[in-house]
């Protein structure tokens, strides 16, 4: 297979996943990754071509934002070893505007959850009478 032929095929198989919510989650990355394997491009090549389809078309690339946020988790901690609920929210807010309304505000709040969660940066600060993560949590169902 020629290399412009190989090109289009991964951009047409990009293009064909992230269409209908412009959203590429780990699951379709994952797929798109092993056509790029199979076709002889190496991962390096293949991750760089995937960021770079979908900043030219709009695309949100969920493993980029999960790491946008984990960054941005362990920098609230690392002061203090806490998250406070300003610190929360604005990394909420970071979130939300990377991915421009691909997914709803309680599935980035879960996102973010989770990765607090999985990083181990899920002491937070609390007030004298609330624990807002934990009633974040609750009305997020995952407590």
């Amino acid at each position: 297979m020629a290399v412009e032929e190989i090109k289009k095929r991964f951009v047409s198989e990009i293009k064909l996943r992230a269409y209908d919510d412009k959203y590429v989650d780990r699951n379709e990355e994952r797929e798109i990754l092993q056509i790029a394997i199979q076709l002889g491009v190496t991962i390096d090549s293949a991750r760089a071509a995937l960021a770079q389809v979908c900043e030219e078309n709009g695309y949100a690339l969920e493993s980029v934002l999960l790491k946008g946020v984990r960054d941005q988790v362990e920098a609230a901690a690392g002061n203090d070893g806490k998250v406070d609920q300003k610190e929360f929210d604005l990394i909420f807010q970071n979130a939300r505007r990377l991915i421009s309304g691909k997914k709803t505000d309680r599935e980035v709040k879960k996102m973010i959850v989770t990765v607090m969660e999985d990083s181990g940066n899920n002491r937070v600060k609390t007030g004298w009478f609330s624990d807002w993560y934990a009633a974040l949590k609750r009305d997020l169902g995952m407590a």
